[in-house]
């Protein structure tokens, strides 16, 4: 069972292309398996910052195989300036990038499509990104989406093509403009088919093959377990199974290949966009959280909402994903802090509440029961061993393995690729 998956255990933005980094030294593949450019996996080596969206985190390390499966929806545009920085670097990205050819494709309809309904939903919004994600996976549901592999073959893009413009005349009526129309999807085959078409191929027999033959595969999850199309924050969640559940047919592989699974959350609580946030700290607590940890989608540049550890979310995550192992990332931006809070319980009118109610009716009323830690004063950057934290900061750990219900396994401790510790 030589599988890892690593899923974010929040709304996302959990650091987890950092942990991701840190784990693809011992694995010989890493493969993405659902979401598409709305994912923004953050990598610091050195002086640069790396942004990923569609590229697995471990393309950063040479020689590793690269999978992208076919639960993704995936933007040729976006992935080719993915490539172009990645190379830019002196890293070799062909033999090394594999794209099944059964994922589906985000097109310049899906992204206008998907502006163009947040527009029009006025107060509702949702807070998308806007990259045309929940359209590329309503065609994919509807079947009339297009396909990597049909890039390859332009007798059969022009069949399917000419339905799908169709389509999205029906829904766009007269703001289908003329650079959304068939002569432009044909187009957009010519120039995409061949920069794409020496990483097609079946990457579920890929991935299988590694599997049987005993080689490590991690699994890379995007966004995170609150933003679950079925079991998160509906209807404030990605169009993604954002859960261990989404590997096996994101990827195509079976629950058995699959060894541990590593949860990953910040030491507090982030989230973009709308929807409720129990914890949520307003004025100057919130704002200190947000500019010590730098916390701005690498997506969208959007600030994020912060708030202290929701571990009641947290359990509710962990159960859910069947988590083993922790990933705890910016423990760092807590130092300096005199106290430090942990949400351990709801309360709705009063009344204790069991567990995560995934409501929206409810979430936005619930009173968070928190519990108070003291903090530590000084910065944690340079600690290279769980025994180099201060005593108060180890204290916060533990308490989070209790509350969370998974042992801790890595800890970062500044932005660094280095600044992370692994627990024995």
């Amino acid at each position: 069972m030589p599988g890892t998956v690593l899923i974010g255990l929040q709304w996302g933005d959990e650091g987890k292309g950092k942990v991701i980094d840190h784990l693809t030294g011992a694995v010989d593949a890493v493969a993405r398996f659902q979401g598409g450019g709305n994912a923004g996996h953050t990598v610091v080596i050195g002086p640069k910052k790396f942004i990923l969206h569609h590229l697995p985190s471990g393309i950063l390390h040479p020689g590793k195989t690269c999978i992208i499966g076919p639960g993704l929806v995936l933007d040729p545009v976006t992935l080719a300036e993915e490539v172009d920085v990645v190379r830019s670097e002196g890293l070799e990205v062909e033999g090394r990038l594999k794209i099944d050819y059964r994922t589906h494709l985000i097109l310049p309809q899906h992204r206008f499509q998907d502006r163009w309904l947040e527009r029009r939903r006025g107060a509702g919004k949702i807070g998308t990104t806007g990259r045309g994600i929940g359209p590329g996976y309503e065609d994919k549901a509807a079947r009339i989406g297009l396909r990597a592999g049909d890039l390859l073959d332009p007798p059969l893009w022009e069949a399917k093509a000419g339905p799908l413009v169709e389509a999205k005349r029906r829904v766009l009526g007269e703001e289908m403009t003329a650079d959304l129309d068939l002569e432009a999807l044909l187009a957009f085959r010519e120039t995409h088919g061949p920069a794409l078409a020496p990483y097609i191929c079946d990457t579920v027999d890929e991935v299988n093959r590694l599997l049987e033959s005993g080689r490590e595969v991690l699994f890379e999850g995007a966004q995170g377990t609150l933003l679950d199309l079925d079991l998160g924050t509906y209807p404030f969640v990605t169009s993604s199974n954002t859960t261990v559940g989404g590997v096996f047919h994101g990827a195509g592989v079976a629950p058995r290949h699959i060894r541990s699974v590593i949860g990953v959350t910040k030491a507090y609580m982030t989230r973009v966009g709308k929807g409720a946030f129990p914890t949520e700290l307003e004025g100057d607590q919130g704002d200190r959280l947000r500019d010590k940890g730098a916390e701005f989608g690498s997506t969208t540049g959007r600030p994020r909402r912060c708030g202290w550890l929701d571990a009641v979310a947290g359990r509710y995550a962990v159960r859910l994903n069947g988590v083993d192992t922790l990933g705890i990332t910016k423990l760092d931006v807590l130092s300096g802090l005199e106290e430090i809070r942990i949400c351990t319980g709801y309360k709705v009118d009063g009344e204790r509440l069991e567990g995560f109610d995934a409501r929206p009716s409810v979430l936005s009323r619930v009173e968070p029961v928190l519990e108070s830690h003291p903090g530590w004063g000084e910065e944690i950057g340079n600690a290279g061993s769980f025994e180099d934290l201060p005593e108060t900061c180890r204290g916060y750990l533990q308490r989070l393995e209790a509350v969370l219900g998974a042992r801790v396994g890595f800890v970062s401790v500044g932005p660094e690729r280095s600044q992370i510790i692994e627990m024995k």
